[in-house]
């Protein structure tokens, strides 16, 4: 049996061309003033080309085709059995384009072309199908009200809804965000991060391919202080759906108060803690696990756990294991085949990883591995994976948000202590607890305050549940039927029903 030749990705991506005009009425746009600018891959510093730099002038006319498409009804008023059907077909015409999408994706934010078809790929196609599913599943409400009445509670569309996503994910955060606002009838102005904006535009083509009509779905590149900005303070956009910075999540309200009172809903950064107690007996799976967790996508993962408590017992064999595992995920080039870890997004991310790793020597951590920049005769942005001990839960590189391949030790004494440490935290996304002891593992899940609690494994998911997080790390859900919410009104119709 002949097996099909492997993907030669640096021969694709030679011959790739790239196409970064604004997405408005189903069809491309330059900027109404015509500016661009430059967009560079991470993999190796190569020009993609020029990237529409859209403005407050493209944000409203990309908001004013998506108000028309929503109050005409062209998607809004289609029977759900209809709007399944054509988000059915774009999560199909996902997959079909996998190669091309995962090509994007790397040579745009620098992750393994590998991990990108693997990972990104189906995993932007099952939100989109999901949703798809769940449009004609999901049932509105009678109230138990008295005889004499006959009160209905249904959800309708909120309308134009604004989305905002990051780098890191660009596919996937999209597709959190497009599957339940498409899916309960409304129309999306989606502004993609300027560091990884060609996925977006092309799912938006995928989309116009798979019938979702024109104006539903636009897309507007650019810097956030500008088309982002716009997009928040429109009078005419009634939602936003944001992932980013915890400092730019605060913008997100603030725009909102000054515009129409929009609803914000974001979902924002993380300092996730991962907690080992001693009488967790496979050491090794959990180091490996934790690796996997934190080096994957170069360490840019807002749930990546970054925070290793561990019980001072265990503490030296549970570095010495971890510090093993980090020679299997040092940087190579990520499009080459077996690539682990690929490219930082640009120069400003690799320069504040690198800061914050000097910041952890400066304030007395020790460095157990990495730490270093790697590659960079290749023109792109590579750090090793990096890992401390003796980091103190004040320290910088404890507190702070790195979005790097950098993870901190903290030694705890007791119970409380770990649940102490893992809470001072002002983020609360994501915590995991190894125990082998089913009463502690409830009883410390219980105490953790964050939006997910793994329990003896890290970032195992499905679209089934929701995404999240406490504190400073955002409000609402996504993924889930619970992501509906965020895209829908509540309307309550009372009926008098005269005897």
């Amino acid at each position: 049996m002949n097996r099909p030749a492997a993907t030669d990705w640096a021969a694709r991506a030679a011959a790739a061309t790239f196409d970064g005009r604004c997405l408005v009425e189903g069809e491309r746009r330059a900027a109404i003033n015509g500016a661009t600018f430059d967009k560079h891959s991470p993999v190796d510093g190569r020009l993609l080309g020029p990237v529409a730099r859209g403005q407050a002038a493209d944000v409203d006319a990309a908001v004013r085709s998506a108000r028309a498409a929503f109050d005409d009804g062209r998607w809004a008023r289609q029977p759900p059995a209809a709007r399944k059907k054509v988000l059915q077909r774009f999560a199909e015409a996902i997959l079909a384009a996998g190669e091309e999408l995962a090509l994007l994706e790397t040579l745009d934010m620098g992750k393994p072309v590998g991990h990108a078809l693997a990972v990104d790929v189906p995993a932007t196609a099952r939100a989109i199908g999901w949703y798809a599913e769940a449009i004609d599943k999901v049932y509105d409400e009678i109230a138990p009200t008295g005889p004499n009445a006959l009160a209905l509670i249904t959800r309708e569309p909120m309308g134009v809804v604004g989305s905002i996503v990051p780098w890191n994910y660009p596919m996937i955060m999209a597709a959190w965000k497009l599957g339940p606002a498409l899916a309960t009838g409304n129309s999306v102005v989606l502004k993609p991060s300027e560091k990884s904006p060609y996925t977006a535009l092309r799912l938006a083509e995928l989309a116009l391919q798979a019938g979702l009509p024109a104006g539903v779905f636009n897309v507007v590149p650019g810097y956030g202080h500008e088309a982002g900005e716009a997009l928040a303070l429109h009078m005419d956009v009634d939602a936003i759906g944001f992932t980013g910075s915890t400092r730019v999540g605060r913008k997100m309200l603030e725009y909102a108060g000054r515009s129409n009172l929009k609803r914000v809903f974001n979902e924002l950064g993380g300092k996730s803690a991962f907690v080992v107690f001693p009488d967790f007996a496979d050491l090794p799976r959990a180091a490996k696990t934790l690796a996997g967790s934190i080096f994957f996508n170069q360490g840019e993962s807002c749930n990546a756990p970054s925070r290793v408590l561990v019980h001072e017992t265990i503490a030296e064999e549970f570095v010495r294991i971890v510090a093993a595992e980090a020679p299997a995920w040092q940087p190579g080039d990520p499009l080459a085949a077996g690539t682990a870890m690929g490219a930082l997004v640009d120069q400003g991310q690799l320069d504040t990883v690198l800061g914050y790793i000097q910041a952890g020597q400066d304030e007395g951590a020790r460095l157990a591995a990495g730490g270093q920049r790697v590659r960079a005769d290749s023109g792109g942005f590579y750090v090793q994976p990096t890992v401390f001990d003796g980091v103190a839960n004040t320290m910088k590189i404890a507190r702070e948000e790195i979005f790097g391949p950098v993870v901190s030790v903290i030694r705890f004494r007791d119970e409380a202590e770990a649940i102490a440490l893992a809470n001072q935290s002002s983020y609360g996304l994501q915590a995991s607890v190894w125990s082998d002891n089913l009463n502690r593992a409830h009883r410390v899940a219980r105490a953790l305050r964050a939006g997910t609690v793994h329990v003896n494994q890290y970032d195992e998911d499905d679209i089934t549940v929701p995404f999240g997080g406490y504190k400073q790390s955002g409000n609402g859900r996504d993924k889930s039927l619970h992501a509906l919410d965020k895209y829908t009104e509540l309307k309550t119709t009372w009926l008098r029903i005269d005897s």
